[in-house]
């Protein structure tokens, strides 16, 4: 099989020329192949003149399956994807590639201002950076892959995250050509976001200023732009109207109604009645700048319009915590399947969803997510539970300039502590009021925006207070308190001389608090991320009525899966009946083949591993294959790498090996023994697959002692101290293992899979997450291990590692082997050569190259081309290359094992 490079260049040159009739530009064509059996994606750059600027643009297709490169064959959907403020479309080519190869056209930009687009910065201005989007899709609309609607009119969704989110918004309302949105952590109402209440966000809105002014590209990078004369100084890529606003309401300390109406007229709400297309709203939990309130007012405004919604309050946010990129990227994708496509039986997933904590992972320190749904959106104020709070009418003060002041949430921090139920909240003595609930009879799951009438007198020579609300959860003795998703509201409140009501609408939240606590609501005078009034001034606080808290009951948290090994009991008790009864006829087996197959083979006694014929298809796909007729053969004493691109099919070979999986076909033998679940060969077999759990507060000789204890084998059996010298773990093997580094909680999963030193031993990625000299010691380990005359398969994308310490490799693609050998023979055998180039070749000269006869695959290198021999030799290579005019200055073996990798998967294809 040959690499193909893309080929009908005419036809793509023809699409561009056509492309550039529309609009004026200069584009750049290149093409990457998937890993597995996902199709190459093809990537087109492409300088678009917009009025007033410049745009840079990527759009991505992906072969179809016809064999014709991806402007032929069927028609597809088109997505646009916009990148977050601050950003460029570098930021969103990951899910753009993946979009791809899902099937969709897709097309990403970077905005007015930033990456290497030129213009200044409109705060996603319907008359600039809308408009640019509606002649992006002008511009779809004359791509002949692209599916229309009409004529002019393509199929297309929009997707983003924060500023990219919101453009996809505008431009639904405003174009009526978008079928189809997915915002992610956006706005609704920029001016609510950055003046919540009458109060000024101004270190968030700082940090907007601040990246804005700094320009897109730093001077002296490759496509870097001048800077602009004309610009105010400080403005930097901002319109003059959006500085001089940011500068009026930071010095003022206080937004006018010019500043609301400029950033409103900005905002998705300003065309609300008229989003009229499924959205997707997903918002993050812990996100200070756009909270989940902004979310709630989309949903609402474009469920009344009659557009089918989801919502789906995710972990993360602007304030950083955990995130869900894979998982949300799926959904997206669903999403756009259902009502892009056409796909009726797409899982959108349900009406409403939120990710809550399930625990933290003992390996690896990270929050566990769970969902939980239900299926409609309950909004913030669902099913409220009243609860009183003692405390009677309280003074505090606003000091002189606001300082100090009160700590809550931090831009791109805070939300990383919340996720852990931890954070930096600080309330000064003196500037606020505090209100306790009972402790809970029973736990409280809040989810939504709980609510309190105030009461409210100010001393201000104005009447006017500014006021900021929040909900600790406080434990049974009362100092330690937790502000969920380090959340804080506030509220401005004008003629308060004589004392005024106002209703407080706290953060929204999902957040459960625990039998035995209380709710705290605590008003103070001061936050660190807003501005407060410089002149002091003394408020008085008092609750009007009970705390009104939204439980949503009828959203349900997925019910945690058992673990693996108890669906296994019932299994095994009757696998293991079968086995007795099975020793005690084995002089009646009959010699069927199931008989003969499960007898060991004395001529492989020695033999570690062989597999034969093994063959694995993917679940509910018929011509799909995990692993295809795979056979090779492992030896005493070597450390054997196996090695393929994503999709290979190693992770379900090595599944088969410790018998979690059933192959299809074929066979396994360990020492000659067939490998079946539960077999008793399985003992000589060590494995570290996929990460190991440790029990955190225990030392790691603990849990090492505790894990052997749990396989009923002699304690004498586990060669402890074998195990731990050759690991290496030193002194650190008495500490608790939460005090581990990630190398050292790599060390003990070693050691803890070389306990009994079986004769065989099977790594999964053993260098995962460690630092260079980490790395070495882990090389180090395998070798040490082989050493002894054990056996080693070490599953690594690392090649250079592999290269270095493995004797033998199998390479896999698409779930067949590729090639087995010595590594020296794969690397350097001969059948690649490198040809060292004199000058440039062009693409029409490696396709003639590869054409040749006993020729297998030709690749492009750094130092020339990787070229795979079948048949041909060295002698006619150089030969046929003078021929075709290749401009050849040197030809040689090639010995790195990169090279040999990607010269042995093009090969391959």
């Amino acid at each position: 099989m040959k690499l193909r490079l893309p080929r009908r260049r005419r036809v793509r040159l023809l699409a561009g020329a056509a492309a550039l009739a529309v609009v004026a530009g200069a584009g750049a064509w290149t093409a990457a192949a998937a890993a597995g059996d996902s199709p190459a994606v093809h990537r087109e750059d492409r300088v678009v003149d917009m009025p007033g600027a410049a745009i840079d643009t990527s759009y991505f297709t992906a072969d179809d399956g016809s064999g014709d490169g991806p402007d032929e064959g069927r028609k597809r959907p088109a997505v646009l994807l916009g990148h977050g403020f601050g950003g460029s479309k570098e930021d969103v080519r990951a899910h753009a590639e993946q979009l791809a190869r899902d099937g969709y056209a897709v097309l990403t930009w970077s905005a007015r201002g930033f990456g290497r687009s030129g213009g200044r910065i409109g705060l996603n201005d319907p008359e600039y950076e809308v408009k640019d989007v509606s002649r992006l899709i002008d511009w779809l609309a004359t791509r002949p892959e692209v599916r229309l609607d009409a004529e002019g009119d393509p199929r297309v969704g929009m997707a983003g995250a924060s500023y990219g989110g919101a453009v996809a918004l505008l431009a639904a309302g405003y174009d009526r050509r978008v079928d189809a949105v997915a915002p992610q952590i956006t706005y609704w109402n920029l001016a609510d976001s950055l003046f919540p209440n009458g109060v000024f966000k101004k270190l968030w809105a700082g940090l907007f200023f601040t990246t804005g002014s700094a320009g897109g590209m730093q001077p002296g990078q490759p496509g870097a732009q001048a800077p602009d004369p004309l610009a105010a100084p400080g403005c930097g890529r901002f319109q003059p109207e959006l500085c001089a606003m940011y500068e009026r309401v930071a010095v003022a300390g206080k937004p006018d109604p010019e500043a609301r109406a400029l950033l409103e007229q900005r905002s998705p709400s300003a065309v609300g009645a008229r989003i009229k297309v499924p959205a997707l709203i997903v918002q993050g939990q812990d996100d200070s700048l756009f909270p989940l309130d902004q979310a709630d007012a989309m949903a609402k405004a474009v469920a009344a319009n009659g557009a089918p919604v989801s919502v789906d309050w995710a972990a993360g946010g602007h304030d950083g915590g955990t995130r869900e990129a894979d998982r949300l990227a799926e959904r997206t994708t669903a999403w756009f399947d259902r009502y892009l496509k056409d796909e009726e039986g797409a899982d959108t997933g349900p009406a409403f969803r939120v990710s809550r904590s399930g625990g933290i992972d003992s390996t690896d320190g990270q929050v566990q997510l769970r969902g939980a749904s239900g299926e409609r959106y309950p909004g913030l104020a669902s099913d409220p539970k009243e609860f009183a709070l003692a405390g009677s009418e309280q003074s505090f003060a606003n000091p002189a300039g606001g300082a100090p002041p009160a700590l809550s949430s931090l831009p791109g921090i805070g939300g990383q502590l919340a996720s852990f139920g931890a954070g930096l909240s600080l309330d000064f003595p003196g500037q606020n009021a505090r209100f306790d609930s009972k402790p809970l009879a029973e736990e409280l799951r809040i989810t939504g925006a709980p609510t309190i009438t105030l009461k409210v007198r100010s001393t201000a020579a104005d009447g006017s207070a500014v006021l900021f609300g929040k909900v600790y959860d406080v434990g049974p003795d009362g100092r330690q308190q937790v502000l969920p998703s380090q959340l804080v509201a506030p509220v401005r409140v004008e003629n308060a001389q004589q004392g005024t009501t106002v209703e407080l609408r706290l953060p929204a939240i999902d957040h459960a608090v625990e039998a035995g606590h209380r709710l705290r609501l605590v008003v103070a005078a001061t936050d660190l991320g807003y501005a407060s009034p410089a002149a002091p001034a003394t408020y008085t606080v008092s609750a009007q009525g009970p705390l009104a808290v939204p439980v949503a009951g009828e959203v349900r948290t997925a019910t945690p899966g058992l673990p693996a090994w108890t669906w296994g009991l019932p299994l095994g008790a009757a696998a293991l009946a079968a086995a007795l009864l099975g020793i005690r006829r084995s002089g009646r087996a009959g010699a069927g083949p199931g008989g003969r197959g499960a007898r060991p083979d004395p001529a492989l006694a020695d033999v570690p591993l062989e597999i034969t014929g093994l063959t694995k298809r993917y679940a509910k796909a018929e011509d799909r294959y995990a692993v295809r007729d795979l056979s090779f053969r492992v030896e005493k004493g070597q450390v054997l790498g196996l090695l393929g691109p994503n999709g290979a099919g190693k992770t379900t070979t090595l599944r088969m090996l410790m018998g979690l999986i059933s192959p299809d076909a074929g066979e396994i033998r360990v020492f000659g023994h067939a490998v079946r679940a539960g077999a008793p060969v399985l003992s000589r077999v060590g494995a570290f697959v996929e990460g190991a759990g440790f029990l955190p507060h225990l030392t790691g000789r603990a849990n090492l002692e505790l894990y052997w204890q749990a396989t009923g084998r002699p304690a004498e059996d586990a060669h402890l101290a074998e195990a731990l010298e050759i690991a290496g773990l030193g002194d650190a093997l008495e500490r608790a293992v939460r005090t581990y580094s990630q190398g050292m909680r790599q060390r003990l999963a070693i050691a803890q899979a070389m306990l009994g030193m079986p004769d065989l031993l099977i790594l999964d990625e053993p260098t995962n997450g460690l630092d260079p000299p980490q790395i070495r010691e882990m090389r180090d380990v395998m070798i040490r291990y082989a050493a002894g005359g054990r056996t080693v398969i070490v599953s690594s994308h690392l090649l250079s590692e592999v290269e270095q310490s493995c004797t033998h490799l199998v390479v896999m693609d698409r779930g067949r082997l590729v090639q087995a050998g010595q590594v020296s023979e794969i690397t350097g055998g001969g059948h690649t050569l490198l040809v060292s180039l004199a000058g440039p070749v062009d693409d029409m000269a490696v396709e003639k190259v590869a054409a040749l006869e006993g020729v297998g695959s030709v690749v492009a290198a750094d130092d020339g081309l990787l070229v795979r021999l079948e048949g041909a030799t060295a002698a006619g290579l150089i030969a046929e290359l003078v021929r075709l005019e290749v401009p050849v200055s040197g030809v040689g073996p090639h010995r790195r094992l990169e090279d040999a990798f990607l010269t042995l998967i093009g090969g391959s294809a």
